[in-house]
């Protein structure tokens, strides 16, 4: 192997462990206080004080877990959480930023932001909801708007995909699986969001897992109703 290629080879090799690292330490819950996630990357300043104009010592991504220690209201009134982000870093962070299942009504509080959020980020802010809140009673409720999203999602990434995929004449693949493999679908992969494609219309469909999910678990509730209708007409739009 060509001296070049072989630092090609090593290098991605070492990108790929970082990144699988970095994905590791945000889903491993740091020690120091209760475990809470990041749900509004829109307030999630870490700042060296609890106040507004603090310093900034770094914007913590949607989904990473902290440990909070403690709680302080600013002179805006604005209560931050003293938070714990890894073993060498921690500061202050906005409350409405974070939701912990150990604190009693952020499973409805994140439910609002859910409900409040468009396309992929109520898609991401449905799955720590589902991670987070095992035994809410709102479950049903989430699982069926995330079912209702992805497929909505679905039918932008038909349009986009036919715009885009161009798959060449001269290829032995099956035309089907480039639209699989298309790129639009990675980040609803990484969030266990799943895709069916119809052939014939080149279109995708939302899998319905998390329907079948509501229907199974949930069935004498209003939302499994919903999700039964939901699959019939799924089923129905496909060949």
């Amino acid at each position: 192997m060509f001296p070049h290629t072989l630092w090609l080879l090593l290098t991605a090799i070492v990108l790929s462990v970082c990144s699988q690292l970095q994905v590791f330490a945000q889903r491993k819950p740091p020690t120091g206080g209760r475990v809470a996630v990041v749900v509004d990357e829109r307030l999630s300043a870490l700042r060296a004080t609890p106040q507004l104009s603090g310093k900034l010592i770094r914007r913590v991504g949607r989904g990473r877990y902290v440990a909070i220690s403690g709680f302080r209201r600013g002179k805006d009134d604005v209560v931050f959480y003293r938070v714990r982000v890894s073993r060498r870093t921690h500061g202050w962070m906005q409350r409405e930023a974070l939701v912990a299942s150990s604190q009693p009504g952020d499973d409805k509080r994140l439910l609002s932001l859910i409900v409040s959020s468009f396309d992929f980020d109520r898609i991401v802010r449905a799955r720590i909801f589902l991670e987070l809140f095992p035994r809410s009673r709102l479950r049903p409720k989430v699982l069926l708007l995330l079912g209702d999203t992805a497929e909505e999602a679905a039918t932008k990434l038909s349009r986009d995909a036919e715009r885009r995929l161009m798959p060449p004449k001269e290829s032995t693949a099956p035309e089907f699986s480039y639209y699989l493999n298309y790129t639009g679908l990675d980040r609803y992969n990484r969030q266990g969001i799943g895709f069916v494609f119809d052939s014939a219309t080149k279109q995708f469909h939302y899998d319905g897992a998390s329907w079948h999910e509501l229907i199974q678990r949930y069935p004498l509730s209003e939302e499994a109703g919903s999700a039964k209708q939901r699959l019939l007409q799924s089923y129905k739009s496909r060949p």
